[in-house]
């Protein structure tokens, strides 16, 4: 059944790019110099970015935004293709030992960094070692290895040497990997920017400034990415020659402008200056009969984090589950993002992943665990007010700082003072780099978040809030929670149904306990100019693959 669901996947992954391809009529001159660009045969396009990308640093990137770009300009082992599928990246091929915990890859000796030194076996080990490496501080790193990759737990808390970790090269272009337990989804974890090459010469060199800018950047993929220094609201992907598979790569150069303002961008889009633009709420009914009109699904599930470290009120499970259940979801998606986005009752997203033993969506199995429920919540608060010997609780609400945003998050800070009695939230918008660095040392009360899976298990998302886990940043701990989880990646490994049982468990957990409070799953309104070919948008993992972008006619 995990072949079926990967059919489903690839089906729309297919349709997702015809419908981008063949979308609309309208004729639509590339303006200024990009116009001139394409007359002397160069392929541009032009896109928005919704901020300043965050990292450009594969051990220390968090968010979207930065792993789009990093995909563009770096590779892996392997590569998700159009029909995200893990294709050959730097490795050509690898073997597995038959207790599945050895995995041994030959990597092709026609790859090069843009600085023209070769890229190894050796590149691979030291940028794991790198992203373990508790003096690196990456969340994603022990996130994605430990319990993964062999020691990698113990280097992540300092326990052992990161020459202890499971990763060795034999030669020049011969990796050797080692697991803790067999992981049957390895392969499409080595497609994820955490597991990236680094060119350990160039970044001690560059020290503080590697990744800060064009000029202190190497890449190994498609693109290199130039004009753009950590603060920059516009850059280009520009063809990378020196690309192993130079030939398959269309595109001379693709634009980003970043555009927060949805009136600026249509506009932008409107005129032809930009080939795809994100469709607001207010927008959506104006342009759904457009031909450029396209609604994808996404996997991205959005959630309120509690801080239980920052606020006795939301270091009380009764609080947490009032506010969980005192804001009106279905109004939210329908009103106030009105793009095909829907309700989240749970963690792991709709239409991901199937039961192993049934085909079942797993999201239908799990059912809805968080509802809106006015009087439930109400009856929820009370016990906390009393608990607390309290009738009143101030909290603040930290957000993103774009408009739709801006939106959302009044809309539910006004349902949640409105309907609690004696709540007060202030909302705190800011940008989103900003965001994940309050994030990170949890300096925050309440916050607007987001995940979406870096590969197809629901593994992504349940071990995100494992007890003093990379990504769990609410002081949230439970040893059966951790439980669960620990057994998915180790006594049932490779016992498909008692995995998915685990996971069933734990989700029920999570949300008794009150520990974030689902609010929806994502989908994107866009305006796709058919100009636009080969973009490719994955469930996980980059959500845009640029690598086979064209440019169509009109």
């Amino acid at each position: 059944m995990k072949v079926k669901h990967w059919l489903l996947l690839l089906t729309f992954g297919l349709l997702l790019s015809v419908l981008a391809a063949c979308s609309g009529n309208e004729s639509k001159e590339p303006a200024g110099s990009d116009a001139k660009e394409e007359e002397k045969g160069e392929k541009v396009l032009n896109f928005l970015n919704p901020e300043a990308i965050p990292s450009m640093d594969p051990s220390l990137a968090t968010d979207e935004s930065s792993f789009i770009y990093l995909a563009a300009t770096l590779e892996g082992l392997y590569r998700l293709d159009e029909k995200t599928q893990p294709s050959p990246g730097i490795a050509t091929k690898h073997e597995v030992s038959k207790d599945g915990l050895t995995w041994t890859f030959t990597l092709r000796e026609d790859a090069k960094w843009s600085n023209g030194d070769p890229v190894t076996a050796h590149d691979f080990v030291y940028a794991w070692q790198r992203a373990v490496d508790p003096a690196t501080g990456s969340e994603y790193g022990p996130y994605m290895m430990n319990g993964v990759i062999k020691k990698a737990t113990a280097v992540s808390k300092g326990e052992a040497a990161v020459d202890q970790l499971g990763v060795k090269a034999d030669g020049d272009y011969t990796l050797v990997v080692e697991l803790e337990n067999p992981t049957p989804y390895f392969e499409t974890l080595t497609t994820f920017g955490t597991f990236f090459p680094l060119n350990k010469k160039f970044v001690e060199e560059k020290g503080d400034k590697f990744a800060t800018s064009s000029e202190n950047l190497l890449a190994n993929g498609p693109y290199t990415i130039t004009n753009w220094s950590s603060t920059s609201d516009t850059w280009e992907l520009v063809k990378n020659k020196d690309y192993w598979d130079a030939k398959t790569v269309k595109m001379d150069k693709l634009t980003y402008k970043v555009v927060k303002d949805p009136q600026t961008a249509l506009n932008l889009y409107e005129e032809g200056t930009v080939d795809r633009m994100d469709l607001t709420s207010d927008l959506v009914d104006q342009y759904s009969t457009n031909d450029d009109y396209l609604v994808s699904a996404d996997t991205f599930v959005y959630f309120l984090k509690f801080n239980q470290t920052t606020s006795d009120a939301l270091a009380n499970k009764n609080i947490r589950t009032a506010l969980s259940r005192a804001f009106d979801k279905e109004s939210l998606v329908n009103e106030i993002l009105n793009n095909g986005s829907i309700v989240a009752n749970g963690l792991v997203p709709t239409d991901f992943t199937p039961m192993p033993e049934t085909g079942e969506d797993f999201r239908k199995v799990s059912g809805d665990l968080v509802t809106y429920d006015l009087e439930a919540a109400k009856e929820f608060w009370a016990k906390g007010l009393a608990e607390l010997g309290t009738d009143s609780v101030e909290l603040e609400f930290l957000a993103d700082d774009d408009k739709t945003t801006k939106l959302l998050v009044e809309y539910v800070a006004n349902q949640l003072s409105t309907n609690l009695e004696g709540l007060k939230v202030n909302i705190k918008q800011v940008p989103k780099k900003q965001r994940l660095d309050l994030d990170t040392a949890m300096d925050y009360e309440l916050q607007l978040s987001r995940w979406g899976p870096d590969f197809l298990d629901p593994f992504t998302f349940m071990n995100l809030w494992v007890t003093d886990g990379g990504n769990n940043m609410t002081g949230y701990s439970s040893a059966e929670y951790d439980r669960l989880v620990s057994e998915t990646a180790t006594k049932f490994a490779t016992d498909n149904e008692a995995r998915y049982k685990n996971f069933l468990e734990a989700e029920k957990v999570l949300f008794e306990d009150a520990a974030i409070a689902p609010v929806y799953q994502a989908s994107r309104a866009q305006l796709i100019s058919p100009r636009v070919q080969g973009v490719f948008v994955n469930p996980f993992g980059a959500t845009y693959e640029y690598k086979w972008a064209d440019v169509g006619e009109e």
